[in-house]
C-alpha cells in the first residue's frame, strides 16, 4: 500500500504560480510512475502530467504544456508539480497518483491516489 498526501494548493491570481507537492509513504516508492490529475466542479477527472520512475520521461496534457513542470525526488519520496502562468481554467482539485505499471494518462492506469488539494485561480 502506498499513501499519498498532496500539499501546496491555494488561491492565486491569474498569471501567478503555485508549487504542489506529493509525499509518498508506505511501501517502497521504487519503480512507481507518478502522475497528477485534476477535477473541476461538474467535470471528470483529467490527466495533467506524468513522470517515469527514473524521471527520464515526462508527459503533459496539451492544456498545461509549457506552463507546468513535473519532477520527482526518489530519495525523498516526493513528486512536485510546478505550475506557472496559471489561468482561471486551471481551477480544480489536484490529485497525485502512483502507478505500479507503466506510466499512463488515464485514471485506470494508476493504483493509488491522494485526497487532493484545491487550487483556485482568480481572474
Amino acid at each position: 500500500q502506498v499513501q499519498l498526501v498532496e500539499s501546496g494548493g491555494g488561491l492565486v491570481q491569474a498569471g501567478g504560480s503555485l508549487r504542489l507537492s506529493c509525499a509518498a509513504s508506505g511501501r517502497t516508492f521504487s519503480g512507481y510512475a507518478m502522475g497528477w490529475f485534476r477535477q473541476a466542479p461538474g467535470k471528470e477527472r483529467e490527466f495533467v502530467a506524468t513522470i517515469t520512475w527514473s524521471a527520464g520521461r515526462t508527459y503533459y496534457a496539451d492544456s498545461v504544456k509549457g506552463r507546468f513542470t513535473i519532477s520527482r525526488d526518489n530519495a525523498k519520496n516526493t513528486v512536485i508539480l510546478q505550475m506557472n502562468s496559471l489561468k482561471f481554467e486551471d481551477t480544480a482539485v489536484y490529485y497525485c497518483a502512483a502507478a505500479r505499471g507503466p506510466w499512463g494518462i488515464t485514471t485506470p492506469a494508476y493504483d493509488y491516489w491522494g485526497q487532493g488539494t484545491q487550487v483556485t485561480v482568480s481572474s
